[in-house]
């Protein structure tokens, strides 16, 4: 039986050959550039994150208003296009008392992550947690403290540190009760 190199012409190489010299190669480092495009309703959110106002997509049609906006109403499935300004203040949906971080650190203090629902936001029950809320932190308050229904405000950074991001918010916290 005959080696099947035999039956492809050509020469061998072996790593000797590339210290030689003899092989002409190119080591190359991979300069990969690139651009993410958050699309028309998330780029309308987070410009408006940055003037320290939240947006919701209104449905002309079914005349809901949900946050984080889309372009599609996910009921009537017509186009959304109008943008409106939403409360910053809002109640506490569901929450977690996190004693781990998310780079899986123990932490003795706990982070609070929590869905908040938007005041001007549309709501439409316990199956629709996400519809007129967001998910962020919860700050100032003492976590044996947090419950569902409390009333919270965002605690936003300053206005020339904003950079067009869900962290513009830093936190809610809780809203006094007069103001609850």
């Amino acid at each position: 039986m005959t080696s099947r190199i035999n039956h492809f012409p050509g020469t061998s190489l072996n790593e000797q050959d590339f210290a030689d010299g003899k092989v002409l190669f190119v080591h190359d480092a991979l300069k990969a550039e690139y651009a993410w495009d958050t699309g028309i309703a998330i780029g309308t959110y987070l410009a408006g994150l940055k003037r320290g106002v939240i947006l919701g997509a209104h449905c002309r049609h079914c005349r809901k208003t949900v946050v984080p906006p889309r372009t599609v109403c996910e009921w009537c499935f017509r186009p959304m296009s109008e943008y409106i300004p939403l409360q910053d203040t809002g109640t506490v949906n569901t929450f977690s008392l996190c004693y781990v971080t998310w780079d899986v650190r123990r932490i003795k203090e706990p982070e609070i992550p929590a869905v908040i629902t938007l005041d001007g936001a549309s709501q439409l029950g316990p199956a629709s947690l996400f519809m007129g809320g967001i998910m962020h932190k919860l700050g100032e308050v003492n976590p044996e403290q947090v419950h569902i229904g409390m009333r919270v405000k965002a605690v936003w950074k300053p206005e020339k540190e904003r950079e067009g991001a869900i962290t513009d918010i830093l936190y809610f916290k809780p809203l006094p009760k007069e103001e609850a």
